[in-house]
């Protein structure tokens, strides 16, 4: 069998690929920079130095394998969603001229809506671009990464977070950990075919209210959470220098689940992951504000 995983040192991805090697495999890795790669890792893996928008250089480095974990790659640039569609495109036109049979798709809770929810919309195009492949597809609607987190050491440090949501809306939050974990077991898997969708939702759904508690424990630190409008927002990202798109994209991926959004897997034991917040909060987040 072989596999190939994009983005190996992403926040899943480097999860991912040990898991993998330490199961027997010798995975194919998708990654601009292979310098970046961790030496104990590098001897364990087959490398392709590729872009993940270049459609010619993924097509061929694909050639040949079995089964596919891809990431569509943080957009750079002024229009975010300009650059999904060249990862959709890209992914699809891999996995159509390099044979691959299946497909596990890093995806989000929201790309259910397809339009209305900022970036998570690119997301949505992959799906719908790898679901007329023919091959086999899983798209792990993953809830809100723990990781996000890591953005924001600054406002943590000052003891305030931001948010358009409601303090008191739950939503699923989960540890990157747990989706490379439910990665791994279905790339391994062969009792699975055709077109299907995994939610990965954590243990439990959280409120950044509760969120808020969490982290202030684990980390020895007062923080409090408030809700603020999407004009405050746009203003305070505006000041950074973002494009009009690119405002709508980030923006968009918290407006888009104003009301009364539910995500269109139920949380059950096939989409609860184990990771509890704090224990992420204890391992990770607080030696990064200690």
């Amino acid at each position: 069998m072989r596999i190939a995983v994009a983005a190996p040192a992403g926040h899943v991805g480097r999860h991912l690929v040990p898991m993998l090697i330490r199961a027997g495999v010798r995975p194919l890795v998708l990654l601009r920079d292979p310098g970046s790669l961790a030496p104990d890792i590098r001897s364990e893996v087959e490398v392709a130095g590729v872009d993940l928008l270049d459609v010619d250089a993924v097509a061929r480095a694909v050639s040949g394998v079995d089964s596919l974990y891809w990431v569509d790659p943080p957009p750079a640039g002024p229009d975010p969603l300009a650059e999904y569609k060249l990862a959709a495109a890209s992914v699809a036109r891999a996995v159509t001229e390099g044979g691959v049979r299946r497909i596990v798709f890093q995806s989000s809770v929201g790309a259910e809506k397809r339009h209305g929810v900022g970036e998570i919309d690119g997301l949505a195009a992959t799906e719908v671009a790898l679901n007329v492949t023919g091959a086999d597809v899983i798209h792990l609607r993953c809830g809100y990464f723990f990781t996000n987190l890591e953005y924001q050491l600054d406002a943590l440090r000052a003891g305030v977070l931001q948010v358009l949501l409601p303090v008191t809306q739950p939503m699923a939050w989960v540890s990157p950990r747990d989706i490379a974990e439910v990665a791994a077991g279905r790339l391994l898997s062969s009792e699975w075919q055709g077109l299907g969708v995994q939610a990965v939702h954590g243990p439990a759904d959280l409120s950044w209210q509760h969120v808020a508690r969490i982290i202030s424990e684990a980390v020895g630190k007062p923080l409090e959470v408030e809700q603020i409008s999407e004009e405050a927002m746009r203003g305070a990202l505006e000041g950074l220098g973002m494009s009009a798109a690119q405002l709508d994209a980030v923006v968009g991926m918290s407006t888009g689940f104003l009301g009364n959004f539910t995500p269109e897997q139920p949380r059950s034991v096939h989409s609860t992951t184990p990771t509890t917040l704090a224990e992420w909060a204890y391992a990770e987040l607080k030696p990064l504000l200690d």
